[in-house]
């Protein structure tokens, strides 16, 4: 998009599909880990767990695959999160755009481990040298080695929020409220992520609490794009008069 095209194009437009992008974000993520992996996997248990997996291979390759939609989405809600907060701060916004950038790669990356799991647990001709037990325990490690990357993932976005949440918060035309969820949301995950490297056990007591404010800000924020949207009339005194920009 040029600079001519960002003018013709009201925001409130920009929040509408953000707001939509964000909600397939939230449900294909609670889908792909709380629906499919918090059920299939089994704590401490590899043998269960690959049994959970080859039953339900089909369901574990669909949760794969709506993981990576979930982060397609995240390209273009990234570029809608700097077009509507750069008025406040370009470089700032941008530096947001970077951190997201780098965790969505990260976690992109990180599916492979889901995808290695599979391969150990259901073997294969490369595989004949490890007998079942060994295949079933390579799976859950990497299993194990997702976590950690998911782990790593969410430093960056805990540093995304909290620098989106400082944007909003002094935007004017995003409430203050949301802004301050969203914050609270980078310190939430960067606590959990942190916890996991240094301390795991630790981490464990920590969930899943500390992922709830994080889900009320997320939610919050995405209701908010697609329902309420900016304040038509302090963008207009944020960013002064522009041609295009109407209150639709």
């Amino acid at each position: 998009m040029n600079a001519d095209q960002n003018a013709e194009t009201p925001p409130q437009t920009y929040t509408r599909i953000g707001g939509l992008l964000y909600l397939v974000i939230i449900a294909a993520g609670m889908f792909a880990e709380l629906f499919v992996r918090g059920k299939l996997v089994v704590p401490g248990n590899p043998a269960a767990t690959a049994n959970n997996i080859m039953t339900h291979e089909l369901l574990w390759r669909i949760s794969i695959a709506t993981d990576l939609v979930m982060h397609i989405c995240d390209v273009p809600l990234m570029l809608i999160f700097f077009i509507l907060l750069r008025p406040v701060n370009k470089d700032i916004a941008l530096l947001a755009l970077l951190f997201n950038l780098i965790q969505t790669a990260v976690l992109v990356a990180n599916k492979l481990n889901l995808l290695t799991a599979l391969f150990a647990i259901t073997g294969g001709a490369n595989l004949k040298a490890f007998d079942v037990k060994q295949l079933y325990d390579l799976g859950y490690n990497a299993l194990h080695l997702h976590d950690y990357g998911f782990g790593v993932g969410l430093i960056f976005f805990g540093f995304t929020c909290l620098i989106v949440g400082y944007l909003i918060a002094r935007s004017g035309y995003l409430p203050r409220a949301l802004g301050i969820l969203m914050q609270i949301a980078g310190v939430c995950y960067l606590a959990n992520s942190f916890a996991l490297i240094i301390d795991p056990s630790f981490a464990g007591r920590m969930f899943p609490f500390v992922l709830l404010p994080p889900f009320i800000a997320e939610l919050s924020l995405c209701l908010w794009l697609l329902l309420k949207g900016v304040d038509m009339e302090k963008w207009r005194a944020r960013i002064g008069p522009r041609p295009g920009y109407t209150s639709a």
